[in-house]
């Protein structure tokens, strides 16, 4: 086993089996693939790095810390948590995880629960609202903490799941993309894990023993969209094991001339050649 010295303290205890190395392995290339290919590395830049408690913030911390481990993320992490103030939440979990681990970090308590229980129905999803309360409580914090980016976890079924309910539910083709600007044009929005697959974070948050703590708010409701989607995909993949990755990648590989986007393509202004006979 590699010498505690030599290895993160995120991964002392990770197990030596090669499926693991090569998991391990997978999610670290397919993290510095997304950074290098879309971009996200400022020069001595200060990431807020979000960190919930899920599978895929632990991983996206893993991957994050070993590639700075490595010399290959030349960036400062400021790991954050938002406690939203959900009954039972287990407030200690994350500050003793991360003390342990030695990550800089900074929890942030803002008690977004109340405001969406009180403001949407039973009937309806608390996440929109739950995301945009979550997300301006960041942006203030990496604000404060002199960031230039907020990091999320998001991974390559996440984005496609948001296509398909962009397709079906908003009538556009759009996605979560793996860099944006906010809004107010000051800070950037990373999703280093968008060409990792769910299954993988999973596989490896459960192997490396990560204290995960579920989604109480809108992971306790039935019947979302997304969930339905998921569950169609996950049909799918089943009966055509790579479905994901296929269509992954038809996101990487747009043709504005083959869709119907005359704001995309200058189909009035499409000429054809005359050949003289």
């Amino acid at each position: 086993m590699t010498e505690a010295s030599e290895i993160h303290p995120l991964f002392e205890g990770a197990p030596t089996s090669t499926t693991f190395k090569k998991l391990r392995k997978r999610i670290i290339r397919q993290t510095r693939e997304a950074i290098e290919q879309y971009g996200m590395v400022e020069r001595d830049a200060k990431w807020l790095v979000c960190v919930s408690g899920g599978k895929d913030s632990y991983t996206l911390l893993a991957a994050l810390a070993e590639l700075q481990w490595r010399g290959l993320l030349p960036v400062e992490i400021l790991a954050c948590n938002l406690d939203q103030g959900q009954p039972g939440f287990p407030s200690t979990v994350l500050p003793e995880f991360l003390e342990r681990m030695k990550v800089p970090h900074r929890i942030e308590y803002k008690d977004t629960y109340s405001v969406v229980i009180d403001k949407i129905p039973d009937t309806k999803t608390f996440c929109s609202l739950c995301s945009r309360l979550r997300r301006g409580n960041l942006y203030r914090v990496a604000r404060e903490e002199g960031c230039s980016a907020i990091v999320l976890g998001h991974h390559r079924d996440d984005i496609l799941e948001t296509f398909m309910m962009s397709l079906f539910h908003g009538g556009k083709l759009a996605t979560m993309p793996p860099k944006l600007v906010n809004d107010e044009g000051d800070l950037f929005v990373y999703r280093p894990l968008a060409h990792v697959a769910e299954e993988d974070c999973e596989k490896f948050a459960a192997a490396m023993n990560y204290p995960v703590i579920p989604c109480d708010l809108c992971g306790s409701q039935d019947g979302l969209q997304r969930q339905q989607v998921k569950q169609m995909l996950n049909a799918w993949e089943k009966n055509s094991p790579g479905r994901r990755q296929v269509m992954f990648k038809a996101l990487t590989n747009a043709n504005p001339s083959h869709l119907l986007d005359s704001s995309l393509f200058d189909f009035a202004g499409l000429q054809r050649r005359t050949i003289k006979p």
